[in-house]
């Protein structure tokens, strides 16, 4: 007998459940000859195997962690009932993936044997212009959905995120902050029907689902309770033209600014959307100046340069904003403007030129060289002090790439209930904070020091941020928040489930109880049954 046989033998021996799994799930999927799945089925000797896993593996903190025994690759929403069915007959986990940041990678890695199930081929999007509402399914981009809409004229648009590269069915399902929530709520404000495929296979609509499953997935965490396959949003109404422009400073010498923007950002016009992103500046390559923490405003009007200048006059006239600078007629490194259709607007805000050709926003290339990063979140109900602005700059300037992004919240989103769906953070949160900090080398060290900074920062942030509880947003996810991987119970899950839903972690529990007792769908941050124990 050969030794790779032999060596064969001993791995399952050791690795019993797991070989067992493996033949007995292909052997399962066989029995649903009608659906073609087992053509979409890959496991780690398929050609096309690694490149499927690396365009899901967003953050390369991940690489070398547990990989899928299989990736299911549906292209038609049927063939993902026998990967279900199948799945839980072995005892495989599924986790699913429909394509955006996932900071802790909870969608694509499992230290428990499982099924990748990668969305990414169910992206197709149907645009009634009659009733100004979009289906689209869990796979596609944002910016394909934002392709779609632009195609169909300049005088709509959709509330949604600002990075077009995010599956829609994870960033709707924890909410969706963008540039338009302002005016228009979140992206899950927007959801009026979806389509779920449940722990026993059945698709489910908004009147088969009812209410309760409907409330739960629209910023609850869709993957917690089935298999997220399309939503249908409203399409919201926009000018032909909308203004987007930004202001740079230094932190040093411009506090004041900043001071003023947490004071009345929240309180501005729903038209105007201004959020701040602080970052280094300096000491970067070919530039010999001195390393320095700076920030700029970055903002979406949503109307014309003549009705935003008397707006901005108004509240800030520092920035000192005219007609010409949004015509691209004057050349100012601290300041940029320009009118542009709204489809330029999300060009805008993802770093791309506002006049680049729409197909920028179908790319899904994998970038050569990808960041490592750890990202984490907060909420703020009242402006940072002088000391909390001297204590970050303090810190930023002890790390090479660090960046805090804050949205201003205010506007439609005081107008919603914190338990009109499972996002609760509305009226009295100022703005939301996003840290992230990146680094080019994962070495055990580099890894360690970078993660150990986070964490300081997060812990210097503690007086000025939301308290009891102290809260941040779902799809900025983080393994710190108490998680334990071997524990799924309810009172495992309210340590870092009260960040997330405050109040409505409860009843999200009680709706998993209904349509997942037995918790097939889970990862470590996914919502428990709520534990008979407890009612």
């Amino acid at each position: 007998m050969g030794s790779l046989h032999i060596l064969s033998l001993l791995l399952c021996s050791v690795f019993l459940a797991k070989c067992y799994s493996h033949d007995d799930f292909l052997h399962c999927l066989s029995k649903y000859p009608e659906t073609n799945i087992t053509k979409n089925i890959y496991t780690p000797d398929s050609p096309t195997y690694s490149s499927i896993l690396e365009y899901a593996q967003k953050n390369p903190r991940w690489l070398n962690s547990s990989h899928p025994l299989f990736i299911a690759s549906p292209r038609k929403e049927s063939e993902i009932k026998p990967v279900i069915l199948c799945s839980k007959n072995v005892g495989l986990q599924i986790k699913i993936k429909s394509g955006g940041h996932d900071y802790e990678g909870l969608s694509y890695r499992s230290e428990s044997p499982f099924v990748l199930l990668d969305l990414s081929n169910l992206n197709k999007v149907k645009i009634d212009l009659n009733e100004e509402t979009v289906w689209v399914q869990a796979g596609a981009t944002l910016g394909q959905l934002y392709y779609a809409i632009a195609k169909k004229g300049k005088v709509h648009g959709v509330s949604g995120g600002v990075c077009f590269s995010i599956g829609t069915g994870g960033i709707i399902s924890g909410g969706g902050l963008g540039a338009l929530m302002r005016k228009f709520g979140l992206a899950a404000d927007n959801v009026v029907d979806a389509h779920v495929m449940d722990v026993n296979g059945k698709i489910l609509d908004r009147e088969e689902m009812g209410e309760d499953l409907f409330w739960a997935i629209r910023g609850g965490g869709g993957a917690s309770f089935g298999v997220i396959l399309a939503w249908k949003l409203k399409l919201v109404r926009v000018p032909e033209k909308v203004t987007v422009f930004t202001i740079h400073r230094k932190l040093e010498g411009n506090r004041d600014l900043l001071q003023k923007w947490q004071n009345i950002s929240h309180q501005l016009p729903e038209d105007l959307f201004i959020r701040a992103i602080i970052q280094n500046g300096g000491s970067s390559a070919g530039n010999n100046s001195k390393k320095h923490v700076e920030y700029y405003l970055q903002a979406l009007y949503v109307g014309h340069v003549d009705e935003l200048i008397p707006l901005l006059n108004q509240f800030f006239p520092e920035f000192n904003l005219t007609r010409k600078d949004c015509f691209q007629e004057t050349d100012n490194s601290e300041k940029e403007c320009y009118e542009v259709p709204w489809s330029g607007s999300v060009l805008y805000f993802y770093g791309r030129k506002t006049n680049e050709s729409l197909e920028v926003l179908l790319e899904k290339n994998i970038p050569t060289q990808k960041s490592y990063n750890k990202g984490t979140s907060d909420f703020l109900k009242t402006p940072i002090p002088e000391s909390g602005w001297e204590m970050i700059e303090r810190l930023f300037l002890e790390e090479e790439r660090p960046q805090m992004i804050l949205d201003p919240f205010g506007g439609k989103m005081d107008e919603i209930s914190e338990s009109e769906i499972p996002f609760p953070h509305r009226k009295g949160s100022l703005y939301n904070i996003q840290y992230l900090v990146y680094w080019g080398n994962n070495s055990e060290s580099i890894s360690s020091q970078k993660i150990a900074w986070m964490r300081k920062l997060y812990k210097e942030m503690e007086p000025y941020v939301a308290k009891n509880p102290r809260t941040a947003y779902l799809n900025y996810r983080d393994l710190d928040f108490g998680t334990n991987q071997e524990d799924y119970s309810y009172s495992n899950a309210k340590i870092w489930g009260e960040k997330y839903f405050n109040g409505n972690l409860e009843r999200l529990a009680k709706v998993k109880s209904k349509v997942d007792p037995s918790n097939f769908f889970r990862n470590e941050q996914s919502i428990p049954p709520y534990q008979s124990s407890y009612y």
